[in-house]
């Protein structure tokens, strides 16, 4: 099987094949991962040894280019399934096709800056164009799936809806008393109420939003100066824009921003509420892995988020953009403490039962085994080198 992505990189997508790497069984299926782009050390996550990487240094524009080297790489590994991930690797199923790769899959996890609301119609044209070599779809929230099925006119049938599972075990609440102290992080005082976001901090992101809604919840309820901090933990060129956006506000001592961090589920147990302030979302790992961890969730209401967080009962689902619905949920959860434990209590029941990685990676394999026409047994789709 071959995963194909623009770029191997930390974000969400990526984290999700290599849960499914990861996870599947190894007799099952062997893997191969083909960045356009390149492939950063995130790989190092992958702990099979199996599975082999190609970074084809992809330029700027169209992968036309590419196509006889595609080709050329689809012949030597010979795969039953070629797995694309949005819009950026969909191009790619003409020399999977070309190839004679008999199932051909393509997954949509999200929208970008230039697409919010899914209704620019070059990008629907464009997956229209892709459609017929694509043998199925898969969808990872309702919002995504009715996208699909509505405005690109792809068959119902054509399209499976999956959600993404999450490491319940890795991200999981802090067992002792308190908080822990995340490493690096000025904010130790137990006394501290710590709210944060974790993410690529680009423009689609809106951590910028979310800084202005934390200086607001300052002004709402002054007392929070003295104990709400807030941290930003992401790379990307919001980072400098939030940094002076506190600087301006004089409460830069009241924010860390420490850029990527590879220590995620430390963090997420250090906080004490995880906002996620997209403009666009799929399903989102963060909003999953802050809920596994047993926080209340503040998100915006794009994609599948509502999917994820029930309002008022794991956290508050807000509109996007809306500084002053996250700044006033802000204020609820920091100056209502039972309420958050609640919630976050809620936010870990609520994954314990439908977010697990085991009902993830069963999905994808069951509809990998079907869209194959086989059942139960070994399956190997890649050739080992020689």
């Amino acid at each position: 099987m071959v995963h194909v992505v623009y770029r191997f990189d930390m974000g969400g997508l990526e984290n999700g094949v290599v849960n499914i790497i990861n996870n599947m069984a190894v007799d099952k299926y062997r893997h191969v991962v083909v960045a356009l782009t390149d492939i950063t050390d995130f790989r190092n996550r992958i702990v099979r040894d199996d599975v082999m990487f190609y970074a084809l240094n992809k330029l700027p524009g169209h992968a036309f280019w590419l196509y006889p080297e595609l080709f050329r790489l689809f012949r030597k590994l010979r795969p039953a399934i070629v797995h694309t991930r949005n819009l950026a690797a969909l191009e790619v199923l003409v020399p999977a096709w070309a190839a004679g790769v008999s199932v051909r899959i393509h997954g949509e996890h999200g929208r970008d800056v230039g697409d919010l609301d899914g209704n620019n119609r070059k990008y629907q044209w464009m997956r229209r164009i892709y459609a017929p070599f694509v043998s199925h779809y898969l969808a990872l929230s309702r919002d995504l799936a009715s996208y699909l099925t509505e405005k690109v006119h792809i068959a119902h049938r054509r399209v499976t809806q999956v959600y993404n599972g999450v490491d319940t075990v890795r991200f999981a609440p802090w067992q002792a008393s308190g908080r822990p102290i995340i490493q690096g992080c000025p904010f130790v005082e137990a006394s501290l109420w710590i709210v944060g976001t974790v993410g690529r901090m680009q423009t689609v992101k809106d951590q910028l939003m979310f800084t202005h809604a934390f200086l607001r919840a300052l002004e709402l309820a002054p007392e929070l100066r003295v104990y709400a901090r807030l941290a930003l933990v992401g790379e990307g060129p919001l980072r400098e824009q939030c940094m002076a956006l506190m600087k301006s506000a004089e409460a830069e001592h009241l924010a860390w921003l420490p850029g990527e961090r590879n220590d995620v589920a430390d963090v997420m147990r250090g906080l004490d509420c995880f906002v996620l302030p997209s403009l666009a979302e799929g399903i989102s790992n963060t909003i999953l892995e802050a809920m596994a961890c047993g926080l209340p969730v503040i998100a915006t209401d794009v994609g599948g988020n509502a999917d994820l967080v029930l309002h008022s009962i794991t956290g508050y689902i807000v509109p996007a953009g809306d500084v002053d619905a996250i700044a006033h949920s802000l204020v609820k959860l920091a100056t209502s403490p039972e309420l958050a434990l609640k919630m976050g209590r809620a936010g870990r029941q609520r994954v314990l039962e439908k977010f697990s990685l085991d009902a993830m990676v069963g999905t994808y394999q069951g509809l990998y085994d079907r869209l194959l026409g086989i059942g139960e047994g070994s399956v190997p789709l890649v050739p080992t080198n020689k």
